[in-house]
């Protein structure tokens, strides 16, 4: 068997030969960061694909959350999920708010909306759920629920670029979205990630926060962060933007081989499609119980002896954490479901240009008995 590294993912490149040209570009203008040309044409072009109306971009993933809970003023207690990337507890920490962890539900590893409700306290202002995966949200649930508390939304939608329900963006729900754009994500500027919003005086308000606050050249509005994307990487992402749905069509056929082949395979469950959403294949978790014959751990390091990295993503919960494990919500028999999700899960390698040959050597490792 060849002995090539696979690895759980591999960024989408764009062509050199397109981006160096846009390099002596960015050098002939002289405009390197500061909502330059790229920018500028990149926030309008991903509006535009993404289906919404006011979008901004960040330097990376995490800081839109941190921004967003500050934008939207949140205080007090924020409900969300151990089963999900840190970033997600830490931006809630950041902002000197207090995470409140529930449990998930086992078909999709997102928040269990019905566990959402015992969770509230006077103290309560936000939820901020999770598209794990990039599988949606019950979000028409999630919003009956803040609607009757008064609650605010912000979706964590790292794993979501391009996912529809019945053909609407996942990012129109709630009062603000995420999104990655790391060089491990489906569509990526290298680093990067975007604030998805719905009316124009919001957006000025985050572009304000994203800027350290300046309104003007002499007018400081907030205590903002400076979070900005620089040319290169708007240029970048511009590039990738043209190749992400064949992308997305090359992770999909990859997706039903790995089904296909897994299907009838005793102790391994995978999460299927779902009527009406355009998934965007994110990841390819599996999730292996005691009647697959081996362990989670011992598969993974199976994977590993033939040269294949998957990710147990996500082990452990960040409710396990020392940062967090002190708080009552992150109790172990609050979290059942996340806890045996986090046990079982392993991604299996998914990235575009993965060949044929690499998914046959994943399968072969998995489904063979030595």
């Amino acid at each position: 068997m060849d002995n090539k590294l696979i690895t759980v993912t591999s960024p989408l490149l764009p062509s050199l030969d397109d981006f160096i040209p846009m390099l002596k570009d960015i050098w002939d203008r002289k405009w390197l960061t500061n909502n330059g040309h790229y920018h500028e044409e990149l926030e309008k072009a991903l509006a535009d694909y993404l289906g919404v109306k006011y979008l901004s971009l960040f330097t990376n993933g995490t800081l839109p959350l941190i921004t967003a809970l500050q934008a939207m003023r949140v205080t007090g207690e924020v409900i969300t999920t151990p089963y999900s990337f840190v970033a997600t507890t830490h931006s809630i920490w950041w902002n000197g708010l207090k995470p409140v962890f529930v449990d998930v539900d086992e078909a999709t590893g997102n928040i269990d909306p019905e566990k959402i409700e015992a969770a509230i306290t006077p103290h309560t202002t936000a939820i901020m759920p999770v598209h794990v995966y990039g599988t949606p949200c019950n979000m028409k649930r999630i919003q009956e629920i803040a609607d009757i508390y008064g609650l605010k939304i912000i979706y964590d939608a790292a794993h979501a670029f391009g996912v529809k329900v019945n053909g609407e963006s996942v990012l129109k729900a709630g009062d603000m979205s995420t999104l990655s754009f790391h060089a491990t994500k489906v569509y990526n500027t290298i680093e990067g990630g975007a604030l998805i919003c719905h009316d124009e005086a919001t957006k000025k308000r985050i572009d304000y926060l994203k800027n350290f606050g300046f309104a003007d050249e002499t007018t400081v509005v907030a205590p903002g962060i400076n979070s900005k994307m620089d040319e290169i990487r708007s240029a970048y992402g511009l590039l990738n933007l043209k190749q992400v749905d064949s992308a997305i069509e090359n992770r999909k056929v990859i997706a039903n081989k790995y089904r296909e082949a897994l299907k009838d395979v005793p102790g391994i469950r995978f999460l299927p499609d779902i009527e009406g959403v355009r998934h965007n294949y994110a990841y390819f978790p599996i999730f292996i119980s005691k009647e697959y014959g081996i362990s989670r751990d011992e598969l993974y390091a199976k994977l590993q002896q033939h040269n294949i990295y998957g990710r147990r993503y996500f082990y452990p919960l960040i409710s396990t954490f020392s940062a967090y494990k002190g708080l009552e919500s992150a109790n172990p028999a609050n979290l059942p479901v996340a806890h045996k999700l986090a046990d079982q899960v392993l991604c299996l390698p998914m990235f575009a240009t993965l060949e044929d040959e690499g998914v046959n050597r994943v399968l072969e490792v998995i489904t063979s008995k030595k």
